[in-house]
C-alpha cells in the first residue's frame, strides 16, 4: 500500500503519542499503535515492514516460544524488533513497527518476531504477509474470545496468506491442518513413557476424524487432542515429522532432534512436555529462519524459562515454585494440574485463578472451571489446596466434586492471607496465578518465603 496524508498524519501522532508516555514513565504500551490505527485503519499495510517476518501464534506457549526464539537470535547479535513489550493484537504490531522505525516509518532493521493473538488475524495478515508463521497448537481457549477451536482454525485458514510458510506441531490435528495448501514443516515428539492409549482429560477437542468425520483412533495420547492419530475408514493420520525430538532426558535435561535423518542434541529448559513441545518448536523455527544448529544449541545452553511463566526459588530446603496458569482457560490450567500432580514430593497448591479484569467488577463466567481437570488435584502427594480471590467459594465447589477431601481445602476471599494459611507439611509449595497476576503471586511468594526465613510457617 501506498503511503498517503492520512498515513502521515497517523505516524506524526503516534510519535507524539509515545514520546509523551516516555516523559511520564509509561512503557510497553499499545497506545501509539492504537491511535495509528484509529487515525488510520489500514495503518500497518501502510508501514513500512523489514524484508523477513517471523510470527509465532497458536493458543498456549507462544508467549514462552517468542522469548526462546528472540533470546537466541539476540544472543547471536542479529538485530530484529519484537512486540515483547507491548500486546500481540494488531495495535501492538503497529506501536513496535513505530518504535522500530526511522522518522518517516523506514525499518530500523531487516527482521520482525511478532507474536501473534489468533482472533487478531483479520486485522494483522491483510495488511503484512510473515514469511514465517509457527503454530504451538490449538485448543479451546477462554469462553469470552474462543471457547472453539474449529473457530479459530477457522480464522487461522481464511487469513494466513497463500505464501507463507508454517512450521505446525505435527502431534496437534487442528494445528497440522491448518492451510493445507501452504509449504509447511512439522515438529512432534517421539514416543515417551509417560504416553497413553486413552485420553484422561475432560476437553478432547478432536473426537473424530478431521477430513470424514468418522471414528479417529488414537495410537498415542500425551493430553487432550495431543497425540498420534488415524482414521481407518479415509486413511486420515497424523503427519510424518521433520523436526522429531527423540531420546528425552530429563535427568540430564536434554534431547535430541532428527531432521533430515541427523541427529543432534540440545538442552531441555524445563521435562514438561508442553515446554519439550516448546523448545522443539522454537529450534524448528529458528532451523527454517536458516540458524545453524550450533548456534542454537549454544544459545540455548544460556537460556531458562521466563519467570513471568515459570520461576523457582529455595529457602530452608523448601520450594516456592511460581506456575502460570491462565485463568479462564481450561486446558493451561490442566496442564498446570498435571504438572503439579507429577512433581515428587508433598506439596501444597496456592490459587489465584480469577480474571483480573472481571474481578474488579465481580463478574466472571465460571463454567470453564467444568472444562478443567481439577481431578488432577484430588492426589495423595497434594496435601492442602489453599484458593483466594473473588471467586473463592465457586473454585472450592468446583474442587470438592473433583474428589478433593474438604479438609485438604482451605479458601479465602483476600490474597493477603494466604501465607498464613499454608501448611509446614509440603516439600513444595506452587502457586498458581493468572498473566495478569504475576504481581500478585511474586509479592504472596515473597511474604511466603520471609515466614519461612523467620520460622513462623504454620
Amino acid at each position: 500500500m501506498k503511503r498517503n496524508l492520512r498515513f502521515y498524519f497517523a505516524l506524526m501522532f503516534a510519535r507524539g503519542t509515545a514520546l509523551v508516555l516516555k516523559l511520564i514513565g509509561r512503557k510497553g504500551t499499545s497506545m501509539p499503535g492504537s491511535w495509528a490505527i484509529i487515525l488510520c485503519p489500514d495503518f500497518i499495510g501502510r508501514m513500512p515492514k523489514p524484508k523477513k517476518i517471523i510470527g509465532i501464534t497458536g493458543t498456549n506457549g507462544k508467549t514462552t516460544v517468542s522469548n526462546m526464539i528472540e533470546d537466541v537470535l539476540e544472543d547471536n547479535g542479529i538485530e530484529f524488533m519484537c512486540n515483547r513489550s507491548g500486546t500481540n493484537v494488531a495495535t501492538g504490531v503497529a506501536s513496535t513497527l513505530i518504535a522500530n522505525s526511522h522518522f518517516f516509518g523506514k525499518p530500523k532493521c531487516d527482521l520482525a518476531v511478532f507474536e501473534l493473538d489468533e482472533r487478531s488475524a483479520p486485522n494483522i495478515y491483510p495488511y503484512m504477509q510473515p514469511d514465517i508463521v509457527l503454530c504451538t497448537n490449538i485448543f479451546r481457549d477462554s469462553y469470552k474470545r474462543n471457547a472453539h477451536a474449529e473457530f479459530i482454525l477457522d480464522i487461522l485458514n481464511k487469513e494466513i496468506p497463500k505464501g507463507t510458510k508454517l512450521v505446525l506441531n505435527g502431534d496437534d490435528p487442528l494445528c497440522s491442518s491448518i492451510k493445507p495448501e501452504n509449504d509447511r514443516v512439522y515438529f512432534g515428539i517421539d514416543h515417551l513413557d509417560t504416553d497413553k492409549k486413552e485420553c484422561d482429560n475432560i476437553v478432547n477437542d478432536v473426537p473424530a476424524c478431521p477430513k470424514c468425520h468418522g471414528p479417529l483412533m488414537h495410537d498415542i495420547v500425551r493430553y487432550h487432542h495431543i497425540g498420534r492419530v488415524h482414521c481407518e475408514a479415509c486413511g486420515y493420520r497424523s503427519p510424518d515429522i521433520d523436526y522429531l525430538a527423540t531420546d528425552i532426558d530429563t535427568k540430564d535435561m536434554k534431547m535430541n532432534v532428527t531432521v533430515g535423518g541427523k541427529k543432534s542434541e540440545y538442552p531441555l529448559l524445563n521435562s514438561t512436555n508442553i515446554n519439550i513441545y516448546n523448545a522443539l518448536a522454537a529450534i524448528a523455527t529458528l532451523r527454517e529462519f536458516g540458524l545453524s544448529e550450533e548456534k542454537i544449541r549454544n544459545s540455548m545452553e544460556k537460556m531458562g524459562i521466563s519467570e513471568t511463566r515459570y520461576s523457582e526459588k529455595e529457602v530452608n530446603g523448601r520450594k516456592y515454585i511460581l506456575h502460570l496458569a491462565k485463568g479462564q482457560n481450561p486446558i493451561a490450567c490442566s496442564r498446570a494440574f498435571e504438572n503439579i500432580r507429577n512433581a515428587p514430593g508433598k506439596k501444597s497448591v496456592v490459587m489465584f485463578l480469577d480474571d483480573y479484569f472481571d474481578a474488579r467488577h465481580t463478574v466472571e463466567n465460571t463454567a470453564w472451571f467444568y472444562d478443567t481437570d481439577f481431578e488432577f488435584l484430588n492426589d495423595p502427594s497434594i496435601m492442602q489446596v489453599v484458593i483466594a480471590g473473588a471467586r473463592h467459594h465457586d473454585t472450592y465447589v468446583r474442587t470438592l466434586l473433583a474428589g478433593v477431601p474438604a479438609e485438604k481445602i482451605v479458601h479465602m476471599r483476600d490474597e493477603s492471607d494466604t501465607p498464613a494459611a499454608v501448611s509446614k507439611e509440603a516439600d513444595t509449595v506452587f502457586i498458581l496465578y493468572d498473566v495478569y497476576t504475576i504481581r500478585l503471586a511474586n509479592d504472596i511468594r515473597d511474604k511466603m518465603i520471609e515466614r519461612e526465613k523467620e520460622g513462623e510457617t504454620k
